[in-house]
């Protein structure tokens, strides 16, 4: 079994150049804290609703003039469609993220797997469950 069988394929993007505002009502409509941000096909970031809260909200900036590539995070966590669930957990665990962005080989982005999809999806629940564990254990700060 590979990451591309058991990820999320239907995936709700948002471009950089909309909103912050048209982001966050994209997210209560689809009932998501966040959201792939594409050029294209080309994954160029994440927005998240801690980024609207802490990069727009805290800063009084007016959401419906800033843009998402103002406030999302740019630094983006991967993982290839062809690589096997482990490493999705793997890497979930090392970053304490949730959700990974899956691409092609091109770096296309082509879906989403979470840690309900790992569960679920692979029969890996009791691996899982420690990676939850893991992810939510507050990091450690240098």
């Amino acid at each position: 079994m590979l990451i591309h069988d058991i990820m999320t394929t239907d995936v709700e993007v948002i471009r950089p150049e909309d909103t912050v505002v048209t982001a966050a009502l994209k997210m209560r409509r689809l009932d998501v804290g966040a959201l792939p941000v594409c050029d294209g096909r080309r994954l160029t970031g994440m927005i998240t609703d801690r980024d609207i809260t802490v990069r727009a909200t805290a800063e009084a900036k007016a959401c419906d003039t800033t843009y998402v590539r103002d406030v999302m995070s740019p630094h983006i966590v991967y993982c290839f469609e062809d690589q096997q669930p482990e490493d999705a957990e793997r890497i979930m665990q090392e970053h304490q993220i949730r959700r990974l962005a899956v691409l092609t080989r091109e770096k296309n982005l082509c879906g989403i797997i979470t840690l309900g999809d790992l569960a679920v999806k692979s029969g890996q629940e009791q691996e899982v469950g420690r990676t939850i564990r893991q992810i939510s254990e507050p990091a450690a700060h240098a």
